[in-house]
């Protein structure tokens, strides 16, 4: 009775880790498209600039969110410094003040709120990917799962096949378990071998593809 209520406390511990990153992992699932969007959004606006002026302040623009876009695109890969991005999307602030002379108030306003919405993504996404939920729980739940697994091995059962099939059962299930929790807790995890559950970023990737077809 004892080794069973350890394992059903085992399972419970379980159960709150995986609750808890199921929710980041739910919202990290909606930005990578939303980064896509909003930096589509200020491609639109440079478009309209630039067909209805000819500025070459919305020609240079178009070209910058390219820039930009594939510098998230790498970043997600790690082959980009959280710090590069930041400053290129501070850098925008140059070209929407070269705007200021072609178009109205409002619309600048509106790309200032796509620019405050693209950092604001980008600081959720490093939070989740470099943050540990509940490390304290993690080292409880591995060391419970050590524990459990030994006293399976060590447990005298009636037959040995089945003791056997309840030690393998039973630790495979704990220890995959463990092994999906770590691998939801970072949904961005492309630069590592282990990291199987990622979210997609094809949103993004259309993106640069398109910009990369303009640009040729």
């Amino acid at each position: 009775p004892l080794f069973s209520g350890i394992l059903a406390a085992n399972v419970f511990l379980m159960g709150f880790l995986i609750a808890g990153v199921l929710a980041d992992y739910k919202e990290s699932e909606k930005l990578p498209g939303e980064l896509a969007v909003s930096l589509e959004a200020i491609r639109d606006e440079a478009s309209l600039i630039w067909k209805a002026r000819q500025a070459e302040a919305a020609k240079s623009c178009l070209a910058y969110t390219g820039t930009l876009a594939e510098a998230i695109l790498n970043w997600f890969h790690k082959k980009r410094r959280t710090r590069e991005v930041f400053d290129l999307i501070r850098g925008l602030n140059d070209h929407f003040t070269a705007f200021e002379p072609l178009t109205a108030p409002p619309f600048i306003a509106r790309l200032k709120q796509e620019q405050t919405n693209l950092r604001r993504m980008v600081v959720r996404c490093h939070v989740i990917r470099e943050t540990d939920f509940v490390s304290s729980g993690y080292i409880i739940a591995e060391l419970t799962t050590i524990l459990l697994c030994a006293g399976l091995i060590l447990t005298e059962f009636a037959q040995f096949r089945e003791s056997l099939f309840f030690v393998f059962v039973i630790s495979f299930f704990l220890i995959y378990l463990l092994a999906l929790i770590r691998s939801l807790d970072n949904p961005f995890g492309y630069y590592e071998r282990a990291s199987l559950e990622n979210v997609q970023l094809k949103p993004l990737e259309e993106l640069v593809g398109e910009i990369r077809r303009e640009q040729a």
